[in-house]
This record gives structure tokens, C-alpha cells and sequence, in this order.
């Protein structure tokens, strides 16, 4: 330390000063962080494209991906059957239901409350070791808090002690607050399993439950979000893009999933079955039945006619939106994705790169071919009505709040580098340059921070109508766009799913990315020009699924990328032949966890089923670390120094103790 350094310091100093005012703060400040260094890494815990399965999301939450078993197991591995260690997680997960099923069989209920509660102090003492005392008591609840205390850091191998402990536990039981104590203590579990919670984008579409899990998150601890394709749909929609409004509830037609809409957010469909009864009344919409999970979904046959009804109608104004917005940004080169323009209504044919094909249906009762982008009158009523709903839907802008809070296009946490989808890359494997806002390109890293700056535009009051409104309309180019980095394909061939049985009209080409992420130089690359450190570094990705049953290996560029969508989402169940995967980095290596469909919480929590995972080891470090060797440890270092710098200051005279 220099008398140079500490004058030049010395504003920031007086600001260090107000929260440890003497030398015996400071030192005691500088004990505990240091200390804190030599703790274990706290564990994270990776999930991507989730996909609105809230019931599967809520299992893997409870039980950390395993592990809160895994420790179970080490605690009990030999001492206790193993229908016993399954009854321990079952009531961790769900100990509310749990606890009333127990109460109906267990004979002697104040007994297996006593041998129970021992169990769960011990599972909590073993998850809360690798925090400080402060931080565990953060998460503890007012209620139970100094008792939870108590009981973590007193053991009854201490003679001196065990009947202490032993009375707590017995008082507990004899005051009837058993049940409440152990409804807190598995909650307070739960929490301290996993110390940050990364989701790698999607949580919207397909599932029926996308706002519980916003709920569930707005309650979490720490957690983080690198927004996904259809996240940026839907905040798009709330944030008024006409194209994505119509884009949102095809969807949710599509799939038969009205839940979030309808229920979640109180988006009203009525006009729109009003006006698709009105208009598409006598088509048959055959290629607009919605999918209902191979007959998982009921739905009578009148139900299933008008959804068909309303997805086609949503679908022609979603076309109509989204070229009204590609003719306002002829920049973006858009032009293969018009195609209303390119049919010969007469004929009932399309033209597609100089080859004529025939349509599956050419009922388009709402179309003028003269002017086909057009809205008739009911359009426009319609379109007025579902805006309106989408911008006055309270909880809709609560949650898309959060995701903007919680948020952005990538993060690097502990010398991982986390995005949802691509990097755009040039075939040479260089970066590519994409134009973001008219007449600027960026690459790389800037080029996600530009993106999220301009989607955080969106939703600023401050910022003047055309770049708003500029910002309002980049949200379809990234769902859709030949270059976003949540897309990054040749075009979306909606319209050719829809109305052309040729097959090879279908085809998206994947951009260079996709094909050149198993080769590792390409991944060191990308993670030098993001400026990610660290001997052992990664990208991390969802988006697309990985076919397990092909044979498909998550583990890409020889370790160096992780793709961890493995199909969360009933629909990709069939194509991916698992039910997705999980992360988990903790303080002794990677671990990959691929899971099976997860049945549901009631057979959880009557049979005692857990999500049948296989557990893969990815990377294990040669030695356990420690905070120390985290991001935060790096923060704590340069704390260190300051308060150090502090104590030069109080010791030489620069500043007086108060």
C-alpha cells in the first residue's frame, strides 16, 4: 500500500469509512471475508427450454436435480432402507401432502415425528455447511428462525448437548407445531440446495403452466434468465407487436394450450372465436387441427373444429402483421417470408424461388390479392381488441417485468458463457457482423448487449416514439430473423407447414453455428471474444433438442459446449425419447442430468416417484472448490483490498475513526 495510492482513493475511502467507521470493524470485516473464501462453491443449477411444464419444473426445483437424494444418500447410505431414504425426499419435496398421507398410517405419529425431525436437521445441517452462519440465517423463516439455528449448530454426539437438542425437538412436538416446524425445515432444504438457479431461455409455449412458473420464480431466491426465442415472442406481444400477439395465441392454438392466456393473464379470445366462426365458418381447417399430444389432450370434436377456426384466422393476420412490419424495415431483407404475395389465387398455386406448387387450401376469404397485406374492417376491430388486452393484462407486464429484472441476452457466471440459442458466426467460423439498429452491425458480445439494450427500449417511457417503436418491431426479427441469434436459420417456413405438402419447402437452414460448434477452436473463439477466463471454460445452450435416442450427445467440442434442451416439453417427448436435462455445477464438477417424463406430484407423493434421472459426469475438478475460486471470491478479494486500503488509511492518518 502507498501514501499515493490512498490519496488518490481518498473519496471512495470517506464512502468505505460510513459502513466501518474503526479499525475494529474494518479487521473484523476482512476476518470474515477472508474466511468466507475457503468456503465450498455454493451450487448452481441449469435448466433450459422448460416450455410452460410447470409440474416437471416445480419437481426439478424440489429436488435439485437430484441433489437433495444425492445428499440424503450420503447422510443414510447404509443406515437406512432404501424406501426410507424415498419417504425422507418425498416429504422434503412435498412435505405439506406428505405429512397428511403419514398422518392417516403412521401409528405412533409423535415417535416417527421425533425420529424424523433428527433426519431433517441433519439433511439441513448438511446442505447449510457451505454457507456462512448470516446467509443461512437470511433464509430462515422469523417464525422458526433462532430454533433452526440452534439445532443446526448443535450436535447430539455432544454429551454436553444432547439433551438439549433432545428437548427442543421433544417441546416441539409437545406445543403442536411438529407440522409446521417440518413444513418450514424441508422449504428452508429446498432453498439451500442450490445457491443460483440459471434458466437458459423458453419458458413460454407448448405447456400449459409458463405464468406459474413465472409465479414460482418471482418467490425464488437467486435466480437468472438468458431470454429464449419464444420469451422474446411473448414480450414482444405485451410490449404491442401486432405480428407477436398473433403470434403468441397461434401458438397456444396450435397446441391446444389456452391456460396462460386465458387463465394466466385474462387475454380475452372471444372476439377472435367470433370473428373465426363468422369467417372461416364453412372450412374444414384441416391443417389447422390443433395438436393434442397424441390424444393426451381430450377435446370433443365442436371444440377441436373451432380452435382449427380460430388458429387459421390468428395465422392469416399474423402473415398480414408481420409483412406490414418487414415493409417498414426493408433493411432486414425480410422479403422471403411475404408470401400471400406470391400466391396465384386463382390457380390455387404459390410461386417459391422460380418453382410453382400446389396449396393444400386456398380459402383465404380475407384476403384481397390485389392488396393481400391489407386488414379488412373486422381485422383491424379485432386486432385493436387483442392489443389492448395484451397491453392491460396486469400480470402479463408483472411477469414480463421480471423476466426484464432477472434477464438479458447472455451472462458468464464462474468462466461459464450462458446464451439461449447462437452466436452468429460466418462459415469461416468468424463472428458475423448483424445489423441491429438501420445502418449499425455488431458482433459477438456487442452485439448481445446491443440487442438487450434495444429490447429493454421497448418498454421505456422516456425513450422517443421512433426508436420505441423501432425497438417494438426488432422483437420479430429476433423471433424470426435470418441473423438473430435466437433464431439464426435460412427463414421460418410457417407458411409453408401450413398450406404446401411438399416437404422440401419446409426445410430451415441452420446458420454456421450449429454446424460448427462440435469443433472446439470454434468454441475457444467464441469464449475469447466474449472475454470469458478460467482454465476450465464453457458455453452453455438450450434451444435446440438433443436426440438422446439417436444417439446424440449433449457434450460437444470435446467438453468445451453443453447443450442442455433435451426436450422439457411433452410435444418433444416422442422426438427426443427423454424429458430434458438439467445442470449441476457444484463444488466438485459438473454433473448432467438427463431425465425421463415425470409422471406427476401426486404419484409422487403417494408412491414416492421422483423424476427417473441418469446422472453423468462431465467434469470433476481435482479439488474441491471453493468460493475462492468463483466470480464472487473475486469480488470478495477486491473488497478485501479496499478494506484494507481503509485500514492503511485510518492507521497513517488519512481518516479518523468515529
Amino acid at each position: 500500500m502507498t501514501q499515493s495510492k490512498v490519496e488518490q482513493d481518498i473519496k471512495y475511502l470517506k464512502l468505505l469509512a460510513k459502513s466501518f467507521p474503526t479499525i475494529a470493524e474494518a479487521s473484523s470485516e476482512i476476518i470474515n471475508l477472508s474466511a468466507i473464501l475457503n468456503l465450498p462453491k455454493g451450487t448452481e443449477h441449469f435448466l433450459a427450454d422448460i416450455h410452460g411444464e410447470n409440474t416437471a419444473f416445480q419437481h426439478v426445483l424440489k429436488n435439485a436435480s437430484g441433489n437433495i437424494k444425492r445428499k440424503v444418500n450420503e447422510l443414510y447410505g447404509n443406515t437406512l432402507r432404501e424406501a426410507e431414504k424415498k419417504e425422507l425426499c418425498t416429504l422434503i419435496y412435498y412435505p405439506e401432502d406428505k405429512l397428511q398421507l403419514i398422518k392417516t398410517k403412521e401409528k405412533d405419529i409423535k415417535d416417527w415425528y421425533k425420529i424424523t425431525l433428527h433426519r431433517l436437521v441433519a439433511v439441513c445441517r448438511d446442505v447449510s455447511s457451505k454457507y456462512t452462519r448470516s446467509k443461512v440465517r437470511k433464509s430462515l423463516p422469523p417464525e422458526f428462525s433462532y430454533i433452526i439455528e440452534e439445532l443446526l449448530h448443535e450436535r447430539t454426539d455432544d454429551s454436553n448437548k444432547a439433551a438439549y437438542v433432545d428437548t427442543i425437538i421433544d417441546t416441539i412436538i409437545s406445543t403442536g407445531r411438529a407440522d409446521n416446524f417440518i413444513i418450514v425445515i424441508c422449504q428452508v432444504i429446498q432453498k439451500l440446495a442450490i445457491d443460483q438457479l440459471h434458466i437458459l431461455g423458453d419458458i413460454y409455449d407448448r405447456g400449459p403452466g409458463a405464468h406459474i412458473i413465472l409465479d414460482t420464480l418471482d418467490k425464488y431466491g437467486k435466480w437468472d434468465i438468458q431470454w429464449g426465442n419464444h420469451d422474446i415472442s411473448w414480450m414482444g406481444a405485451a410490449a404491442g407487436n401486432k405480428a407477436l400477439i398473433c403470434n403468441v395465441i397461434r401458438l397456444s392454438l396450435r397446441y391446444y394450450n389456452l391456460a396462460t392466456l386465458e387463465e394466466g393473464y385474462g387475454i380475452n379470445l372471444v372476439p377472435l372465436a367470433t370473428f373465426a366462426m363468422e369467417t372461416y365458418g364453412q372450412d374444414p381447417c384441416i391443417e389447422f387441427q390443433p395438436r393434442l399430444n397424441g390424444g393426451a389432450i381430450k377435446q370433443d370434436k365442436k371444440t377441436t373444429q373451432l380452435t382449427a377456426l380460430m388458429h387459421k384466422a390468428i395465422t392469416i393476420l399474423q402473415f398480414k402483421e408481420e409483412a406490414q412490419i418487414f415493409d417498414r424495415n426493408p433493411q432486414w431483407h425480410m422479403e422471403n417470408c411475404e408470401m400471400l404475395k406470391c400466391i396465384d389465387y386463382e390457380k390455387g398455386t404459390i410461386k417459391i424461388d422460380n418453382h410453382e406448387y400446389q396449396l393444400s387450401s386456398c380459402n383465404f376469404p380475407t384476403i384481397d390479392p390485389k392488396n393481400p397485406y391489407k386488414l379488412t374492417k373486422s381485422e383491424e376491430i379485432l386486432m385493436a381488441k387483442l392489443v389492448r388486452s395484451f397491453k392491460k393484462s396486469e400480470k402479463l407486464q408483472r411477469h414480463i417485468q421480471l423476466l426484464l429484472q432477472h434477464g438479458c441476452m447472455y451472462a458468464i457466471y464462474n468462466s461459464n458463457l450462458l446464451f439461449h440459442a447462437s452466436c452468429p458466426l460466418n462459415k469461416d467460423g468468424s463472428l458475423r457482423e448483424v445489423e441491429v439498429y438501420p445502418g449499425k452491425k455488431y458482433k459477438g458480445k456487442e452485439l448481445m448487449h446491443q440487442i438487450g439494450m434495444l429490447i429493454r427500449t421497448a418498454f421505456q417511457d422516456e425513450r422517443d416514439e421512433i426508436n420505441k417503436r423501432y425497438a417494438i418491431d426488432y422483437f420479430l426479427y429476433l423471433w424470426c430473423g435470418k441473423d438473430s441469434p435466437l433464431f439464426d436459420k435460412s427463414k421460418m417456413a410457417t407458411f409453408e407447414r401450413y398450406f404446401i405438402k411438399d416437404k422440401s419447402t419446409w426445410k430451415e437452414e441452420k446458420g454456421s453455428y450449429y454446424t460448427l460448434r462440435e469443433n472446439p477452436n470454434i468454441v475457444d473463439s467464441i469464449l475469447d471474444a466474449f472475454q470469458v477466463q478460467g482454465e476450465n471454460r464453457h458455453i452453455i445452450n438450450g434451444h435446440v433438442p438433443v436426440h438422446a435416442a439417436n444417439g446424440e450427445n449433449p457434450i460437444k467440442a470435446e467438453g468445451k459446449l453443453m447443450v442442455i434442451d433435451g426436450g422439457f416439453s411433452q410435444a418433444y417427448h416422442q422426438e427426443t425419447g427423454i424429458a430434458g436435462y438439467t445442470l449441476v455445477y457444484h463444488s466438485r464438477g459438473f454433473q448432467l442430468v438427463q431425465h425421463e417424463p415425470f409422471t406427476s406430484a401426486e404419484e409422487a407423493i403417494i408412491k414416492g416417484t421422483d423424476i427417473k434421472s441418469t446422472t453423468q459426469i462431465v467434469e470433476m475438478s481435482s479439488h474441491r472448490m471453493l468460493v475462492g475460486d468463483t466470480d464472487k471470491g473475486y469480488a470478495i478479494k477486491e473488497q478485501i483490498k479496499d478494506l484494507s486500503e481503509l485500514l492503511f488509511a485510518y492507521r497513517h492518518g488519512y481518516l479518523k475513526e468515529r
